[in-house]
Protein backbone atom coordinates (compact mmCIF):
# COMPACT_ATOMS: atom_id res chain seq x y z
CA UNK A 1 0.00 0.00 0.00
CA UNK A 2 1.00 3.29 -0.76
CA UNK A 3 1.82 6.41 1.77
CA UNK A 4 -0.90 8.30 0.10
CA UNK A 5 -3.59 5.27 -0.12
CA UNK A 6 -2.69 4.75 4.21
CA UNK A 7 -3.59 8.51 4.51
CA UNK A 8 -6.71 7.95 2.71
CA UNK A 9 -8.43 4.80 4.63
CA UNK A 10 -7.23 7.22 7.81
CA UNK A 11 -9.26 9.72 6.18
CA UNK A 12 -12.04 7.26 5.09
CA UNK A 13 -12.29 6.26 8.57
CA UNK A 14 -12.25 10.03 10.47
CA UNK A 15 -9.76 8.70 12.97
CA UNK A 16 -7.11 11.63 14.56
CA UNK A 17 -3.60 9.40 14.13
CA UNK A 18 -2.32 9.53 17.87
CA UNK A 19 -5.24 10.47 19.97
CA UNK A 20 -4.41 7.74 22.17
CA UNK A 21 -0.85 9.21 23.89
CA UNK A 22 -2.74 11.77 24.61
CA UNK A 23 -2.96 12.94 28.46
CA UNK A 24 -4.77 14.92 30.46
CA UNK A 25 -3.53 18.94 29.89
CA UNK A 26 -0.11 17.48 28.92
CA UNK A 27 1.72 18.70 26.25
CA UNK A 28 2.13 19.40 22.72
CA UNK A 29 2.82 17.35 19.70
CA UNK A 30 6.31 16.66 18.49
CA UNK A 31 9.10 14.14 17.34
CA UNK A 32 11.55 14.23 18.92
CA UNK A 33 14.22 14.57 15.88
CA UNK A 34 17.67 15.87 15.04
CA UNK A 35 18.49 17.60 12.74
CA UNK A 36 19.40 16.45 9.58
CA UNK A 37 22.87 17.76 8.19
CA UNK A 38 23.49 21.44 6.55
CA UNK A 39 24.74 21.01 3.04
CA UNK A 40 28.01 23.12 1.80
CA UNK A 41 27.10 26.41 1.33
CA UNK A 42 26.37 27.00 -2.46
CA UNK A 43 28.62 30.36 -2.86
CA UNK A 44 26.28 32.72 -4.35
CA UNK A 45 25.82 36.02 -3.89
CA UNK A 46 23.17 36.88 -1.48
CA UNK A 47 22.12 40.64 -0.87
CA UNK A 48 20.05 40.81 1.99
CA UNK A 49 20.87 42.63 5.44
CA UNK A 50 18.03 42.84 7.76
CA UNK A 51 18.09 46.19 10.13
CA UNK A 52 15.87 46.83 12.82
CA UNK A 53 14.27 50.00 11.98
CA UNK A 54 11.41 49.84 14.83
CA UNK A 55 12.43 51.75 17.63
CA UNK A 56 13.21 54.49 14.81
CA UNK A 57 10.24 54.11 13.65
CA UNK A 58 7.96 55.00 16.53
CA UNK A 59 7.10 51.11 16.71
CA UNK A 60 7.72 51.26 20.80
CA UNK A 61 4.48 49.96 22.42
CA UNK A 62 5.27 46.46 23.83
CA UNK A 63 3.31 43.35 23.33
CA UNK A 64 1.61 42.34 26.87
CA UNK A 65 0.63 38.73 27.19
CA UNK A 66 1.11 38.20 30.65
CA UNK A 67 3.87 38.37 32.64
CA UNK A 68 7.27 38.27 31.11
CA UNK A 69 8.73 35.54 32.62
CA UNK A 70 6.25 32.93 33.35
CA UNK A 71 3.08 31.87 31.52
CA UNK A 72 0.90 30.43 34.00
CA UNK A 73 -2.19 29.99 31.36
CA UNK A 74 -2.02 28.17 28.19
CA UNK A 75 -3.92 31.65 26.60
CA UNK A 76 -0.81 33.82 27.79
CA UNK A 77 1.50 31.86 26.03
CA UNK A 78 0.64 31.63 22.05
CA UNK A 79 0.29 35.29 21.89
CA UNK A 80 -1.00 37.85 18.62
CA UNK A 81 -0.30 38.31 15.01
CA UNK A 82 0.20 41.26 13.72
CA UNK A 83 -0.65 43.38 10.28
CA UNK A 84 1.08 45.83 7.98
CA UNK A 85 -2.23 47.16 6.33
CA UNK A 86 -2.43 50.45 4.31
CA UNK A 87 -6.18 51.07 6.22
CA UNK A 88 -6.28 55.47 4.75
CA UNK A 89 -5.70 54.09 1.42
CA UNK A 90 -2.65 56.77 0.60
CA UNK A 91 -0.58 53.82 -0.93
CA UNK A 92 2.15 53.31 2.37
CA UNK A 93 1.72 50.74 4.57
CA UNK A 94 0.20 51.54 8.36
CA UNK A 95 0.63 48.33 11.33
CA UNK A 96 -1.52 46.97 13.72
CA UNK A 97 -0.42 45.90 16.38
CA UNK A 98 -2.74 43.15 18.39
CA UNK A 99 -2.51 42.90 21.95
CA UNK A 100 -2.93 41.06 24.97
CA UNK A 101 -3.69 41.09 28.73
CA UNK A 102 -3.07 39.88 31.98
CA UNK A 103 -5.39 38.01 33.88
CA UNK A 104 -5.02 39.81 37.26
CA UNK A 105 -5.91 43.02 34.96
CA UNK A 106 -4.22 46.57 35.37
CA UNK A 107 -5.45 50.28 37.12
CA UNK A 108 -7.66 51.68 35.15
CA UNK A 109 -5.95 54.03 32.50
CA UNK A 110 -2.68 51.87 31.92
CA UNK A 111 -4.64 49.05 30.20
CA UNK A 112 -2.57 47.50 27.33
CA UNK A 113 -4.38 47.98 23.86
CA UNK A 114 -4.04 47.83 20.38
CA UNK A 115 -1.95 49.93 18.39
CA UNK A 116 -2.61 51.70 14.86
CA UNK A 117 0.23 53.02 13.75
CA UNK A 118 -0.04 55.55 10.70
CA UNK A 119 2.24 55.57 7.72
CA UNK A 120 4.26 58.88 8.38
CA UNK A 121 6.06 58.20 4.00
CA UNK A 122 9.70 59.50 5.97
CA UNK A 123 10.69 55.93 7.29
CA UNK A 124 8.54 56.99 10.88
CA UNK A 125 5.09 56.63 12.52
CA UNK A 126 2.58 58.05 14.16
CA UNK A 127 0.08 56.13 16.96
CA UNK A 128 -3.35 57.41 16.08
CA UNK A 129 -4.93 54.20 17.78
CA UNK A 130 -7.30 56.69 19.82
CA UNK A 131 -8.15 59.13 16.98
CA UNK A 132 -8.95 55.97 14.93
CA UNK A 133 -11.27 53.68 17.69
CA UNK A 134 -8.91 51.02 18.05
CA UNK A 135 -7.96 50.92 21.72
CA UNK A 136 -9.78 47.93 23.18
CA UNK A 137 -8.06 45.65 25.62
CA UNK A 138 -8.73 42.34 26.13
CA UNK A 139 -6.96 38.79 24.99
CA UNK A 140 -6.52 40.12 21.09
CA UNK A 141 -4.75 37.31 18.83
CA UNK A 142 -5.10 36.75 14.92
CA UNK A 143 -5.66 39.89 12.62
CA UNK A 144 -7.36 39.69 9.23
CA UNK A 145 -8.51 42.92 6.39
CA UNK A 146 -10.95 43.14 3.31
CA UNK A 147 -13.10 45.26 1.97
CA UNK A 148 -16.62 44.02 3.05
CA UNK A 149 -19.49 45.93 1.98
CA UNK A 150 -17.43 46.79 -0.99
CA UNK A 151 -17.30 50.78 0.02
CA UNK A 152 -13.58 51.00 -1.27
CA UNK A 153 -11.82 50.78 2.26
CA UNK A 154 -10.41 47.84 3.92
CA UNK A 155 -12.25 47.05 7.02
CA UNK A 156 -10.67 45.44 10.11
CA UNK A 157 -11.35 41.71 11.94
CA UNK A 158 -9.67 40.86 15.30
CA UNK A 159 -10.50 37.42 16.87
CA UNK A 160 -10.06 37.19 20.74
CA UNK A 161 -10.59 35.05 23.99
CA UNK A 162 -14.20 36.16 24.10
CA UNK A 163 -15.79 38.16 21.84
CA UNK A 164 -14.47 39.04 18.22
CA UNK A 165 -14.38 42.41 17.07
CA UNK A 166 -15.33 43.74 13.57
CA UNK A 167 -14.81 47.82 12.73
CA UNK A 168 -15.94 49.12 9.70
CA UNK A 169 -13.49 51.38 7.83
CA UNK A 170 -15.70 54.95 7.69
CA UNK A 171 -12.77 56.25 5.44
CA UNK A 172 -12.43 59.11 7.37
CA UNK A 173 -9.10 57.58 9.19
CA UNK A 174 -11.69 56.29 12.16
CA UNK A 175 -13.65 53.17 12.51
CA UNK A 176 -16.58 52.14 13.89
CA UNK A 177 -16.86 48.75 15.84
CA UNK A 178 -20.07 47.01 14.26
CA UNK A 179 -19.72 43.23 15.63
CA UNK A 180 -23.33 43.16 17.13
CA UNK A 181 -24.84 45.12 14.23
CA UNK A 182 -23.18 42.35 11.64
CA UNK A 183 -24.29 39.65 13.40
CA UNK A 184 -21.10 38.59 14.54
CA UNK A 185 -21.47 38.65 17.99
CA UNK A 186 -21.01 35.23 20.06
CA UNK A 187 -23.56 33.88 22.68
CA UNK A 188 -20.82 33.02 24.77
CA UNK A 189 -16.63 33.28 24.90
CA UNK A 190 -14.64 31.51 22.99
CA UNK A 191 -11.49 31.02 22.35
CA UNK A 192 -10.88 32.88 18.49
CA UNK A 193 -7.70 32.42 16.93
CA UNK A 194 -6.97 32.71 13.39
CA UNK A 195 -9.22 34.34 10.55
CA UNK A 196 -9.68 34.87 6.70
CA UNK A 197 -12.20 36.94 4.60
CA UNK A 198 -12.49 35.18 1.52
CA UNK A 199 -15.10 35.07 -1.56
CA UNK A 200 -16.36 31.41 -1.10
CA UNK A 201 -18.86 31.52 -3.61
CA UNK A 202 -17.65 34.22 -5.59
CA UNK A 203 -20.78 36.43 -5.02
CA UNK A 204 -18.66 39.92 -4.89
CA UNK A 205 -18.86 39.97 -1.10
CA UNK A 206 -16.26 39.29 0.76
CA UNK A 207 -17.22 36.11 3.66
CA UNK A 208 -15.65 35.36 7.14
CA UNK A 209 -13.64 31.91 8.57
CA UNK A 210 -12.62 32.06 12.04
CA UNK A 211 -10.47 29.22 13.86
CA UNK A 212 -10.67 28.36 16.92
CA UNK A 213 -8.26 26.56 19.89
CA UNK A 214 -9.68 25.44 23.00
CA UNK A 215 -13.41 24.90 24.49
CA UNK A 216 -11.72 26.76 27.77
CA UNK A 217 -12.61 29.30 30.79
CA UNK A 218 -9.74 31.11 31.19
CA UNK A 219 -10.87 31.93 34.40
CA UNK A 220 -11.16 28.15 36.11
CA UNK A 221 -8.29 27.08 33.26
CA UNK A 222 -5.75 24.71 34.79
CA UNK A 223 -2.75 27.37 36.13
CA UNK A 224 0.81 26.01 35.88
CA UNK A 225 3.55 25.67 36.69
CA UNK A 226 1.61 22.15 37.27
CA UNK A 227 3.56 19.20 39.03
CA UNK A 228 0.97 17.53 36.29
CA UNK A 229 2.20 19.20 33.28
CA UNK A 230 6.00 19.01 32.69
CA UNK A 231 8.27 19.60 29.52
CA UNK A 232 12.14 18.65 30.40
CA UNK A 233 11.17 17.22 33.60
CA UNK A 234 9.90 21.17 34.04
CA UNK A 235 6.86 22.33 35.40
CA UNK A 236 4.99 24.08 32.66
CA UNK A 237 1.42 25.47 32.20
CA UNK A 238 -0.90 22.97 31.12
CA UNK A 239 -2.24 22.15 27.36
CA UNK A 240 -2.98 21.71 24.63
CA UNK A 241 -2.84 18.41 24.30
CA UNK A 242 -5.66 16.88 26.52
CA UNK A 243 -7.91 20.16 27.18
CA UNK A 244 -10.94 20.30 24.85
CA UNK A 245 -10.58 21.13 21.19
CA UNK A 246 -12.43 23.64 19.21
CA UNK A 247 -14.17 24.21 16.08
CA UNK A 248 -14.16 26.28 13.31
CA UNK A 249 -16.96 29.07 11.48
CA UNK A 250 -17.94 30.21 8.40
CA UNK A 251 -19.68 33.42 8.00
CA UNK A 252 -21.92 34.25 4.62
CA UNK A 253 -22.04 38.03 3.72
CA UNK A 254 -25.51 38.37 3.19
CA UNK A 255 -24.68 41.89 0.89
CA UNK A 256 -26.08 44.18 3.25
CA UNK A 257 -23.60 44.66 5.80
CA UNK A 258 -24.50 41.73 8.16
CA UNK A 259 -23.30 38.47 8.13
CA UNK A 260 -25.46 34.51 8.56
CA UNK A 261 -23.28 31.49 10.35
CA UNK A 262 -23.34 28.93 7.68
CA UNK A 263 -20.82 26.22 9.26
CA UNK A 264 -23.41 23.59 9.71
CA UNK A 265 -24.79 24.44 6.15
CA UNK A 266 -21.48 24.61 4.31
CA UNK A 267 -20.25 21.14 5.93
CA UNK A 268 -17.30 22.72 7.94
CA UNK A 269 -18.68 20.91 11.16
CA UNK A 270 -17.93 17.74 9.91
CA UNK A 271 -14.57 18.06 9.82
CA UNK A 272 -14.97 17.55 13.53
CA UNK A 273 -12.28 19.91 16.34
CA UNK A 274 -9.72 20.30 16.55
CA UNK A 275 -6.65 22.84 18.06
CA UNK A 276 -6.97 25.32 15.30
CA UNK A 277 -4.50 28.53 15.12
CA UNK A 278 -3.67 29.93 11.72
CA UNK A 279 -5.74 29.99 8.48
CA UNK A 280 -5.50 31.05 4.42
CA UNK A 281 -7.35 31.01 1.83
CA UNK A 282 -5.86 29.54 -1.17
CA UNK A 283 -6.44 27.83 -4.62
CA UNK A 284 -4.87 24.45 -4.24
CA UNK A 285 -6.31 22.82 -7.20
CA UNK A 286 -6.45 26.02 -9.86
CA UNK A 287 -10.09 24.86 -10.02
CA UNK A 288 -10.68 28.92 -9.53
CA UNK A 289 -12.55 28.52 -5.97
CA UNK A 290 -11.03 28.96 -3.27
CA UNK A 291 -10.22 26.89 -0.57
CA UNK A 292 -9.04 27.02 3.01
CA UNK A 293 -6.37 25.56 4.83
CA UNK A 294 -6.25 26.10 8.66
CA UNK A 295 -2.75 24.80 10.36
CA UNK A 296 -4.05 22.44 13.84
CA UNK A 297 -1.94 22.57 16.91
CA UNK A 298 -0.91 18.60 17.74
CA UNK A 299 -3.74 17.46 15.38
CA UNK A 300 -4.37 17.33 11.80
CA UNK A 301 -4.36 20.10 9.94
CA UNK A 302 -7.74 21.20 7.83
CA UNK A 303 -7.75 21.45 4.13
CA UNK A 304 -11.60 22.14 2.89
CA UNK A 305 -12.00 21.78 -0.55
CA UNK A 306 -14.13 24.10 -2.45
CA UNK A 307 -17.25 22.35 -3.78
CA UNK A 308 -18.34 24.60 -6.02
CA UNK A 309 -22.10 24.50 -4.47
CA UNK A 310 -21.18 26.65 -0.83
CA UNK A 311 -20.31 23.92 0.27
CA UNK A 312 -17.09 22.32 1.59
CA UNK A 313 -14.84 18.82 2.46
CA UNK A 314 -12.29 18.51 4.48
CA UNK A 315 -9.18 16.17 2.02
CA UNK A 316 -6.30 17.13 4.25
CA UNK A 317 -6.00 13.45 4.84
CA UNK A 318 -6.11 11.79 1.45
CA UNK A 319 -4.22 14.79 -0.15
CA UNK A 320 -1.38 14.39 2.31
CA UNK A 321 -1.77 17.48 3.81
CA UNK A 322 -3.02 16.90 7.13
CA UNK A 323 0.28 15.46 8.48
CA UNK A 324 3.82 14.68 7.50
CA UNK A 325 5.22 12.06 5.73
CA UNK A 326 5.53 9.05 8.24
CA UNK A 327 1.74 9.73 9.01
CA UNK A 328 2.67 11.68 12.39
CA UNK A 329 0.59 14.76 13.66
CA UNK A 330 2.78 18.01 14.73
CA UNK A 331 2.57 21.21 16.49
CA UNK A 332 1.36 23.22 13.34
CA UNK A 333 1.33 26.80 14.32
CA UNK A 334 2.11 29.20 11.27
CA UNK A 335 1.62 28.68 7.47
CA UNK A 336 2.96 30.06 4.74
CA UNK A 337 1.74 29.68 0.58
CA UNK A 338 3.34 30.12 -2.27
CA UNK A 339 4.44 28.75 -5.43
CA UNK A 340 7.89 28.53 -4.49
CA UNK A 341 9.43 25.90 -7.09
CA UNK A 342 7.46 28.13 -10.19
CA UNK A 343 5.60 25.13 -11.53
CA UNK A 344 1.93 26.95 -10.96
CA UNK A 345 0.62 25.17 -7.96
CA UNK A 346 0.80 26.80 -4.40
CA UNK A 347 2.57 24.99 -1.96
CA UNK A 348 1.88 24.74 1.94
CA UNK A 349 4.59 25.67 4.33
CA UNK A 350 3.71 24.95 8.09
CA UNK A 351 5.96 25.92 11.73
CA UNK A 352 6.19 23.22 14.21
CA UNK A 353 7.48 23.10 17.36
CA UNK A 354 11.30 22.24 18.56
CA UNK A 355 13.23 18.74 18.53
CA UNK A 356 10.84 18.27 15.11
CA UNK A 357 11.30 20.14 11.89
CA UNK A 358 8.97 22.10 10.18
CA UNK A 359 6.92 20.68 6.86
CA UNK A 360 7.02 22.11 3.27
CA UNK A 361 4.11 20.15 1.57
CA UNK A 362 4.48 20.47 -2.38
CA UNK A 363 1.46 20.64 -4.18
CA UNK A 364 1.43 17.55 -7.00
CA UNK A 365 -0.89 19.31 -9.53
CA UNK A 366 -3.74 20.11 -7.06
CA UNK A 367 -4.47 16.13 -6.66
CA UNK A 368 -1.99 15.58 -3.60
CA UNK A 369 0.92 17.15 -1.45
CA UNK A 370 4.27 15.44 -0.99
CA UNK A 371 6.00 16.23 2.37
CA UNK A 372 9.39 17.21 0.81
CA UNK A 373 11.10 18.94 4.03
CA UNK A 374 14.15 16.88 3.56
CA UNK A 375 14.85 17.13 0.34
CA UNK A 376 14.51 21.24 -0.21
CA UNK A 377 16.93 21.30 2.76
CA UNK A 378 14.39 22.23 5.36
CA UNK A 379 15.03 20.06 7.57
CA UNK A 380 18.47 21.58 9.40
CA UNK A 381 16.93 22.71 12.02
CA UNK A 382 14.95 21.63 15.24
CA UNK A 383 15.90 24.07 18.25
CA UNK A 384 13.37 26.30 17.74
CA UNK A 385 9.42 26.87 18.37
CA UNK A 386 8.34 28.37 15.04
CA UNK A 387 5.11 30.51 14.65
CA UNK A 388 4.99 33.05 11.91
CA UNK A 389 6.12 32.53 8.19
CA UNK A 390 5.75 33.49 4.59
CA UNK A 391 7.44 33.17 1.19
CA UNK A 392 8.62 36.21 0.00
CA UNK A 393 11.47 37.36 -2.76
CA UNK A 394 14.04 39.10 -0.61
CA UNK A 395 16.63 39.91 -3.08
CA UNK A 396 14.00 40.35 -6.11
CA UNK A 397 15.98 37.27 -8.23
CA UNK A 398 12.58 35.87 -9.24
CA UNK A 399 11.90 32.67 -6.60
CA UNK A 400 9.99 32.79 -3.22
CA UNK A 401 12.42 32.68 -0.44
CA UNK A 402 10.88 31.73 3.14
CA UNK A 403 11.59 33.87 6.28
CA UNK A 404 10.36 32.07 10.24
CA UNK A 405 10.14 33.90 13.35
CA UNK A 406 10.43 31.57 16.56
CA UNK A 407 10.21 31.58 20.41
CA UNK A 408 8.99 29.38 23.26
CA UNK A 409 6.12 28.98 24.99
CA UNK A 410 7.95 28.21 28.27
CA UNK A 411 9.90 30.81 29.91
CA UNK A 412 10.45 29.01 33.28
CA UNK A 413 12.80 26.40 31.24
CA UNK A 414 15.19 28.62 30.84
CA UNK A 415 15.97 29.10 34.55
CA UNK A 416 16.53 25.32 34.92
CA UNK A 417 18.00 24.32 31.31
CA UNK A 418 20.28 27.26 30.14
CA UNK A 419 20.71 26.13 26.71
CA UNK A 420 16.70 26.21 25.98
CA UNK A 421 15.57 29.50 25.05
CA UNK A 422 12.52 31.74 25.87
CA UNK A 423 13.87 33.97 23.09
CA UNK A 424 15.26 32.41 19.94
CA UNK A 425 16.28 33.68 16.41
CA UNK A 426 14.90 34.62 13.30
CA UNK A 427 15.19 32.09 10.06
CA UNK A 428 15.99 33.07 6.53
CA UNK A 429 16.40 30.68 3.89
CA UNK A 430 17.29 31.57 0.26
CA UNK A 431 15.45 29.56 -2.59
CA UNK A 432 18.23 28.03 -4.93
CA UNK A 433 15.41 27.62 -7.93
CA UNK A 434 15.71 24.02 -8.04
CA UNK A 435 13.04 23.03 -5.59
CA UNK A 436 15.54 23.64 -2.72
CA UNK A 437 16.70 26.06 -0.07
CA UNK A 438 19.87 26.81 2.39
CA UNK A 439 19.72 28.71 5.44
CA UNK A 440 21.15 32.25 5.29
CA UNK A 441 20.41 33.44 8.74
CA UNK A 442 23.37 34.17 9.97
CA UNK A 443 24.62 36.41 6.27
CA UNK A 444 21.16 38.23 6.72
CA UNK A 445 22.16 40.84 9.28
CA UNK A 446 22.18 41.21 13.19
CA UNK A 447 18.53 41.58 13.04
CA UNK A 448 17.93 37.95 12.63
CA UNK A 449 20.13 36.69 14.78
CA UNK A 450 18.70 38.55 17.23
CA UNK A 451 16.63 36.49 20.01
CA UNK A 452 12.74 37.49 20.60
CA UNK A 453 9.88 35.55 21.96
CA UNK A 454 8.08 36.11 18.25
CA UNK A 455 4.82 35.09 17.25
CA UNK A 456 2.72 37.24 14.31
CA UNK A 457 4.73 38.10 10.90
CA UNK A 458 3.88 39.70 8.52
CA UNK A 459 5.28 41.17 4.99
CA UNK A 460 4.71 44.42 2.25
CA UNK A 461 7.22 47.40 1.36
CA UNK A 462 6.27 49.95 4.04
CA UNK A 463 8.81 52.34 2.57
CA UNK A 464 7.82 52.30 -1.03
CA UNK A 465 11.70 51.36 -2.27
CA UNK A 466 11.23 47.68 -3.89
CA UNK A 467 12.26 45.54 -1.02
CA UNK A 468 9.92 43.88 0.87
CA UNK A 469 10.12 44.20 4.74
CA UNK A 470 8.89 42.50 7.55
CA UNK A 471 7.16 43.12 10.83
CA UNK A 472 7.14 40.80 14.04
CA UNK A 473 4.85 40.38 16.76
CA UNK A 474 7.64 40.23 19.95
CA UNK A 475 6.01 39.10 23.38
CA UNK A 476 7.07 41.49 26.12
CA UNK A 477 8.39 43.63 23.95
CA UNK A 478 7.33 46.33 21.15
CA UNK A 479 7.38 44.98 17.45
CA UNK A 480 10.65 44.44 15.20
CA UNK A 481 10.23 45.92 11.81
CA UNK A 482 13.21 44.43 9.60
CA UNK A 483 14.10 46.58 6.47
CA UNK A 484 16.96 45.28 3.83
CA UNK A 485 19.33 47.64 3.32
CA UNK A 486 21.48 46.20 1.24
CA UNK A 487 21.75 47.67 -2.26
CA UNK A 488 20.25 45.43 -5.01
CA UNK A 489 19.74 46.09 -8.77
CA UNK A 490 17.19 43.75 -9.08
CA UNK A 491 14.00 44.49 -10.58
CA UNK A 492 10.36 44.45 -9.22
CA UNK A 493 6.82 44.98 -9.81
CA UNK A 494 4.27 46.09 -7.24
CA UNK A 495 0.27 45.21 -8.16
CA UNK A 496 -2.34 46.33 -6.45
CA UNK A 497 -5.83 45.04 -7.28
CA UNK A 498 -9.32 46.84 -7.14
CA UNK A 499 -12.54 44.21 -7.78
CA UNK A 500 -15.83 46.10 -9.27
CA UNK A 501 -17.78 42.34 -10.13
CA UNK A 502 -15.39 40.61 -7.71
CA UNK A 503 -14.93 42.14 -4.33
CA UNK A 504 -13.23 45.35 -3.68
CA UNK A 505 -10.38 43.82 -2.04
CA UNK A 506 -9.57 41.49 -5.10
CA UNK A 507 -9.29 38.71 -2.42
CA UNK A 508 -8.77 35.38 -3.77
CA UNK A 509 -7.62 37.10 -7.16
CA UNK A 510 -4.58 35.17 -8.96
CA UNK A 511 -1.95 37.58 -10.72
CA UNK A 512 0.53 35.27 -13.05
CA UNK A 513 3.14 37.54 -14.33
CA UNK A 514 5.60 36.34 -17.19
CA UNK A 515 8.82 37.65 -17.69
CA UNK A 516 12.83 36.81 -18.45
CA UNK A 517 11.01 33.61 -19.87
CA UNK A 518 9.51 32.63 -16.52
CA UNK A 519 6.11 32.69 -15.23
CA UNK A 520 5.46 33.20 -11.49
CA UNK A 521 2.07 33.20 -9.69
CA UNK A 522 0.55 35.46 -6.88
CA UNK A 523 -2.75 35.42 -4.88
CA UNK A 524 -4.32 37.97 -3.22
CA UNK A 525 -4.98 36.71 0.39
CA UNK A 526 -6.57 37.59 3.79
CA UNK A 527 -4.86 35.75 6.78
CA UNK A 528 -2.16 33.25 6.57
CA UNK A 529 1.62 33.95 8.41
CA UNK A 530 0.64 33.16 12.08
CA UNK A 531 -2.71 34.43 12.51
CA UNK A 532 -1.46 37.92 10.68
CA UNK A 533 -2.06 39.81 7.44
CA UNK A 534 0.55 41.01 4.63
CA UNK A 535 0.44 43.66 2.75
CA UNK A 536 -2.70 43.19 0.06
CA UNK A 537 -0.36 44.07 -2.64
CA UNK A 538 1.27 41.72 -4.63
CA UNK A 539 5.38 42.18 -4.73
CA UNK A 540 7.14 40.52 -7.76
CA UNK A 541 10.96 40.77 -8.20
CA UNK A 542 11.67 40.04 -11.82
CA UNK A 543 16.11 39.54 -11.07
CA UNK A 544 17.49 41.30 -14.48
CA UNK A 545 14.11 41.85 -16.37
CA UNK A 546 13.39 45.15 -17.02
CA UNK A 547 10.22 44.55 -18.52
CA UNK A 548 7.02 42.71 -17.83
CA UNK A 549 5.89 40.44 -20.90
CA UNK A 550 2.43 40.07 -19.85
CA UNK A 551 0.05 40.45 -16.54
CA UNK A 552 -2.63 37.96 -16.48
CA UNK A 553 -5.24 38.13 -13.83
CA UNK A 554 -7.88 35.54 -12.63
CA UNK A 555 -10.57 37.61 -11.03
CA UNK A 556 -12.49 36.33 -7.98
CA UNK A 557 -15.71 36.45 -10.01
CA UNK A 558 -13.96 34.66 -12.50
CA UNK A 559 -13.13 36.73 -15.48
CA UNK A 560 -9.63 36.68 -16.87
CA UNK A 561 -7.80 39.92 -18.13
CA UNK A 562 -4.38 40.11 -19.66
CA UNK A 563 -2.38 43.12 -19.58
CA UNK A 564 1.36 43.47 -22.03
CA UNK A 565 4.41 45.30 -21.97
CA UNK A 566 4.62 46.88 -18.62
CA UNK A 567 8.13 48.48 -17.10
CA UNK A 568 9.84 47.02 -14.36
CA UNK A 569 10.55 48.90 -10.51
CA UNK A 570 6.75 50.35 -10.67
CA UNK A 571 3.49 50.11 -8.11
CA UNK A 572 0.66 49.16 -10.36
CA UNK A 573 -3.20 49.50 -9.62
CA UNK A 574 -5.29 47.46 -11.77
CA UNK A 575 -9.12 47.87 -11.51
CA UNK A 576 -10.85 45.11 -12.95
CA UNK A 577 -12.60 45.59 -16.31
CA UNK A 578 -10.21 48.90 -16.71
CA UNK A 579 -6.86 47.40 -17.27
CA UNK A 580 -4.29 49.82 -15.55
CA UNK A 581 -5.56 52.87 -13.15
CA UNK A 582 -2.15 53.45 -11.91
CA UNK A 583 1.73 53.47 -12.45
CA UNK A 584 3.29 54.78 -9.69
CA UNK A 585 7.14 54.80 -9.50
CA UNK A 586 9.35 54.64 -6.30
CA UNK A 587 9.62 58.07 -4.36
Amino acid sequence: MTRRRFLESFGAAGFALGAGTRAFGQGIRSRGVRPAPRPKFSGRPWNVQFEDMAQRAGLIHPVVFGEDNVKRYIVEANGPGIAFYDYDHDGWLDVLVVNGTRREGFPNGREPTNHLYQNNRDGTFTDVTAKAGLARTGWGYGVCVGDYDNDGHDDLFLTYYGQNALYHNNGDGTFTEVTAKAGLASPRPRFNTGCAFVDYDRDGYLDLFVSRYLEIDINKAPGGPSRYCTFRGIPVNCGPLGLAQESCSLYHNNGDGTFTEVTEKAGISKAGKRYGLAVVALDYNNDGWPDLFVADDSSPNLLLRNNRDGTFTDVAMEAGAAVNGDGQEQANMGVAVGDCEGDGWLDIFATHFSDDTPILYHNVKGEFFDDVTTAAGLAVETRYVGWGAGFADFDNDGWLDLFEVNGTVYPEVEKVISDYRFKMPREVFRNLGDGSFEEVSERSGAAVLEAHSSRGCAFGDFDNDGKLEILIANLGEPPSLLKNTAPNTNHWLSVKLEGTGSNRSAIGARITLTAGGRKQIREVTSGGSYISQSDLRQHFGLGASERIDELKIRWPAGETESIGKLDADRFVTIQEGKAVIEVTKKP
